[in-house]
């Protein structure tokens, strides 16, 4: 009997899909026979299959909404948004492609120098359960735009938002072997990234997962892999006057799909002297953050965390914390330990040694004080990850001081951690990423530049080194 893959809805824990794990050998070998075929289409009408399916995203966005909803438990508002990028996605790729990517032919001595691009051929595509559909198809329009082939393993917490999205690519024309949904877990997975016939591996997850590919990848080097990694984010609040604005950054930063980010803000760390006039607005504003299921009315701002595996693990990284002689300011609780609905949480570190680099992924906020800049700057790169960080408040110089020593591939001001922008590059240093940023520059990772002096006819002359 075929292994079978089973997901269930984190608001409800009744079962919500299943179906068998894939094959492995036979999607590789149906990728690699397509993608001579794919890649000779002219681009624009790879381009025209894909803005189609930017259509029918739009057309079909509430059930997908729905379907998003369901399988990762978060609220339907965040879900519709996830949608929305989804279809944006298209036209935002065919820009950076033909930015990033394009072709450049000049005018040289008895002939031609160009610059052109190719596509490098069958893309395995690893998806994350936190956004299963917006991510990974930021790796698959750009990928497919120039010309490569994918198969998508969707997280196995998240397969059926998964299929639904290849199933989107299917109507929209694009044929059944160019994309692909692997259904599978860590086995087909390995399998998938391991193949001799992959020609990159395109990953959106946690570091440890990161870190597993490229070593496997490390004798390699033909393989592009671009890998998107988690991350231990600083949030520095500095001075301002418009402090309930600064609590309202903290919030949205630290429990925006329940703390499921990447970029999520996972370090507070404030400046000494205004640090209770941030706690007096911030406290009362996490205490009315609505916690509960994806279509309860009125809308929560948090759903579930995806399972209860995850409730545990955030649960035991909470009590280390408290081991190590961190202060509740609000505790992290599961008022029903049979569903994974955790209350958003925050504990003061300020003084503490060894606490750990760890990506603790889901609503959980530790705050430190510090006196100066110095410390802060200090503070927010105290930490093997660098993908996103903001200074909140603060002068202008003092913005332009932590921009330039801060260690991320992110950096704002005035603005939450999270919510980056599809139309400029996403990613980060160390255990976030490997210098191959995403979004706007996945285009970078989806084909490889081709230099070409080109001449009319053949013609040489050796001037020197000859016999007579």
């Amino acid at each position: 009997m075929a292994e079978m893959l089973i997901s269930r809805e984190p608001a409800t824990g009744a079962e919500f899909w299943r179906g068998e794990h894939g094959d492995v050998d036979a999607a590789l070998s149906r990728a690699r026979a397509a993608f001579p075929a794919w890649a000779a289409r002219p681009l624009a009408e790879r381009a025209a299959l894909l803005e189609r399916f930017a259509e029918l995203v739009k057309e079909q966005g509430d059930n997908l909404a729905t379907l998003i909803a369901r399988e990762t438990g978060k609220p339907l508002w965040e879900a519709k948004t996830e949608v929305a990028a989804v279809a944006g996605k298209v036209a935002i790729s065919i820009r950076a492609h033909g930015e990033r990517t394009g072709e450049r032919v000049d005018d040289a001595p008895g002939g031609r120098s160009a610059l052109r691009h190719k596509p490098h051929g069958v893309m395995a595509v690893l998806g994350p359960y936190n956004f299963p559909a917006h991510l990974p198809n930021g790796h698959m329009v750009p990928a497919l735009l120039a010309g490569n082939v994918c198969v998508f393993k969707p997280s196995e917490k998240t397969p059926a938002v998964g299929e639904a999205l290849v199933a989107l690519y299917h109507q929209a024309g694009m044929p059944k072997d160019v994309v692909q949904c692997l259904i599978g877990a860590v086995n087909e997975g390995r399998a998938l990234t391991s193949d001799p016939r992959i020609d990159g591996v395109l990953f959106t997850g946690s570091s440890t997962t990161g870190v597993a590919i490229g070593k496997a990848l490390a004798e390699r080097p033909g393989v592009i892999c671009a890998l998107e990694m988690g991350g231990n984010n600083p949030l520095v609040i500095w001075d301002t006057p418009r402090m309930a604005d600064a609590a309202a950054i903290v919030v949205q930063s630290a429990y925006t799909t329940a703390g499921q980010r990447c970029t999520a803000a996972r370090r507070l760390i404030v400046k000494h002297s205004v640090a209770d006039a941030l706690l007096a607005e911030l406290l009362p504003l996490i205490d009315r953050i609505r916690v509960g299921a994806p279509f309860d009315d009125p809308q929560p701002y948090m759903g579930p965390v995806i399972d209860n595996d995850a409730a545990d693990g955030l649960e035991r990284g909470y009590a280390q914390l408290l081991e190590k002689g961190a202060t509740v300011l609000r505790p992290l609780k599961q008022p029903d330990p049979t569903l994974p609905f955790l209350t958003p949480a925050i504990v003061e570190v300020t003084g503490l040694a060894d606490l750990p680099d760890r990506e603790l992924f889901g609503p959980l906020l530790q705050l430190t004080r510090v006196s100066d800049l110095d410390t802060a700057i200090a503070a927010a790169n105290d930490t093997d990850y660098g993908l996103s960080a903001s200074f909140v408040g603060g002068t202008e110089d003092e913005w332009q001081r932590f921009w330039r020593e801060s260690r991320a591939g992110i950096v704002n001001r005035n603005r939450p951690t999270n919510g980056a922008s599809s139309a400029a590059p996403f990613g980060g240093t160390g255990l976030s990423g490997n210098h191959r940023p995403g979004a706007f520059y996945a285009a970078d990772y989806c084909a490889y530049p081709v230099a070409s002096a080109e001449g009319d006819e053949p013609e040489a002359t050796i001037a020197t080194g000859l016999k007579d």
